[in-house]
Order: structure tokens, then C-alpha cells, then sequence
């Protein structure tokens, strides 16, 4: 028995946030602190990202994004044998987000959280992948969604840490499920995945019961966040070598877009024309564990991915870790 992916869905609120709008409020929480017009453009590439409603929690969003895929796909709920929720933001610390969310579909099926930042889906697509293959569910629906928005810092305490600050303006919400069935011929093709630990404290956001706070902030150090991946790219290519894959060979290439300037190293990284990799960052944001479905469904969407494609998901992530999944779609 095989696994393969059987179909991506995304629920994308409505709500919009210009660069504009997110600079002026920036400008208007730290009045002392210069702010140049279009910076997160000039840096990042964002237009505009996405924002969830305020009283929708990450649960919401991903059962909007399952709802969608049993439409869209035609799958009955009550066939999903298991659920994995593998966002990095959660209702609550207890019970597992995955909960929730099954709750709101109805499923009376298995659940359970899995997280690890940027590449929390990549990963749950391996476990997946482990748990069809070995007999042990048929239908894994995977799940996630983020509300990054609300981890805006609006305030900083001096101009020195302003830099740290800007990558948490740039992230947006979305809700995404990724449907991962049984087949008779393989469909995920193989996985590989890499961690240089050491690197955890380029990006961070404390757990605030842990540090008796009522809102932890998120901090990033970019230019340590890209140090963190030290020989993670030469690791990725020859996972390729070893899966027998070449980028060329690729019908659709996927890329984690925290930036319009990281995805572009990545893609160097990997071996891929920037322009062959469908862009999301500038209208939706760093979507975070959303950005790779988020493409499938897109591609979909767009006619541009047919069964029998040839596709690789590449993720790098902050902790930090990289990974690729290639898959025959």
C-alpha cells in the first residue's frame, strides 16, 4: 500500500492590510521611531497580507479549509481516519487544536497536534505517509491554519530593535487542509528532513505562561535566521540525488515564502527558477505553515497541476529545520 496527496484546499479571509496601513500603525504606536514609507515592500516585497476576522481562532480557519476540500474534492467526512492539526498557533495550550477542529467537522475519527514552526505540514505529509503505508489509516486529512497577524509588534522599545520586529508586520492568515490517501502506486515518491537545533534562537515566540506574561512577542534576527541553515542546502540536494530527482525534472515546485528575498535564496538553494515557483508572499504575507498548500491549491485551482505531475515541496523553518517531500500528484 502507498500513500498519495489527494487534493489542497485553503480558506483565505477576506480582510486585507496594505503595507501602508500596517507602517502607519506601526508609526502610530512608536511616534519617536522613524519609519521609512514602502519599507516592508523594499525589504520583504509584501503589498498587502491577509487578516482574519477577530473572532475566528485558528480552528475556524482550518475547518473552513476542510469544509472546502469535501466539497471541492467530494469526500465524505465520516471516511477521514485521522486528523493532524500542524499549526504553529493554537487555540489553546489544552487540549490539541486538532480537537477543535474535528468538533466543528463533525469527525468522530482520531486526532492529534504536531508542530514544528514553518514546517509543521511537511512534516505531518511524512507522518502521514509512515501511518498509510504501514496499514494503519487509509484517509488522513491534515490540517492548519494561523492567525499571525495578532503576533504583530506594534511596539518596540528602541530603534535598535526595529529590524527584529519588522518580519512579525509581514505575516498574514490562512486556513489550509491537505487530504493524503491510500493508493495502489506510489504517490509520495519519498522525504527527507534536517535540523541544525542549534540555530533555535533566531526566531522565537515564548510561550507566555511559561514566561508569566499574559502575550508573548515574536522575535526575529533574519540574518541569523539564514545562518541557522548552515550545509541545510547542499543536505536538500542531495536528499534529491538520492530520491533520484532533479529540479528540472519537476512539474511544480513549492517553496516556504516568509520573504520575496528568501524565497529567492531558496530557490538558489534548491536549483529552481524564482520564476517558476508560484509567488503568494506579496498579496497574503508569510503565511507560515499555509504557504505550501497554499500553492497546490493555487496550481489546482489555476488547471496547472494534473494527476500524474510531478511535484516537490521544499521547507525551511526556523528552529531550525529544512525538509522536501517529492510526491507523483
Amino acid at each position: 500500500m502507498y500513500s498519495a496527496l489527494a487534493y489542497a484546499s485553503v480558506h483565505i479571509p477576506a480582510g486585507r492590510q496594505t503595507v501602508a496601513e500596517v507602517e502607519d500603525r506601526f508609526r502610530a504606536h512608536n511616534p519617536g521611531i522613524p519609519m521609512t514609507p514602502g519599507v516592508l515592500q523594499h525589504m520583504y516585497g509584501l503589498v498587502e497580507r491577509t487578516v482574519a476576522p477577530a473572532d475566528e481562532q485558528p480552528s475556524d480557519l482550518a475547518a473552513h479549509a476542510a469544509r472546502t476540500l469535501f466539497r471541492q474534492h467530494g469526500t465524505d467526512p465520516l471516511d477521514v481516519d485521522l486528523l493532524i492539526f500542524a499549526g504553529i498557533l493554537a487555540d489553546m495550550e489544552e487540549p490539541a487544536t486538532a480537537h477543535l477542529v474535528a468538533d466543528k467537522l463533525g469527525l468522530t475519527c482520531p486526532v492529534f497536534d504536531l508542530k514544528n514552526a514553518c514546517n509543521g505540514v511537511l512534516n505531518a505529509l511524512e507522518v502521514a505517509d509512515a501511518l498509510i503505508t504501514t496499514g494503519r489509516y487509509r484517509r488522513i486529512l491534515v490540517t492548519t491554519a494561523e492567525v499571525s497577524t495578532r503576533e504583530s509588534r506594534w511596539s518596540v522599545e528602541s530603534a535598535d530593535d526595529v529590524l527584529h520586529a519588522l518580519p512579525s508586520l509581514s505575516t498574514g492568515d490562512m486556513g489550509s487542509a491537505v487530504l493524503v490517501e491510500a493508493r495502489e502506486r506510489p504517490g509520495i515518491l519519498g522525504s527527507r528532513f534536517f535540523a541544525n537545533s542549534w540555530g533555535w534562537r533566531a526566531a522565537t515566540l515564548p510561550n507566555p505562561y511559561a514566561n508569566h506574561r499574559t502575550l508573548g512577542q515574536l522575535t526575529i534576527d533574519s540574518a541569523e535566521l539564514v545562518a541557522s541553515f548552515e550545509g541545510m542546502p547542499e543536505k536538500v540536494r542531495q536528499a534529491m540525488r538520492d530520491l533520484g530527482v532533479k529540479t528540472g525534472d519537476l512539474d511544480l515546485v513549492c517553496v516556504h515564502q516568509p520573504s520575496v528575498a528568501f524565497t529567492k535564496v531558496a530557490c538558489a538553494w534548491i536549483g529552481a527558477d524564482p520564476a517558476d515557483v508560484r509567488a503568494t508572499f506579496p498579496t497574503h504575507g508569510n503565511v507560515a505553515t499555509n504557504t505550501l498548500p497554499l500553492q497546490l491549491a493555487l496550481a489546482l485551482e489555476a488547471g496547472d497541476l494534473q494527476r500524474g505531475d510531478l511535484v516537490g515541496l521544499f521547507g525551511f523553518a526556523s528552529g531550525a529545520s529544512a525538509g522536501v517531500v517529492i510526491c507523483e500528484w
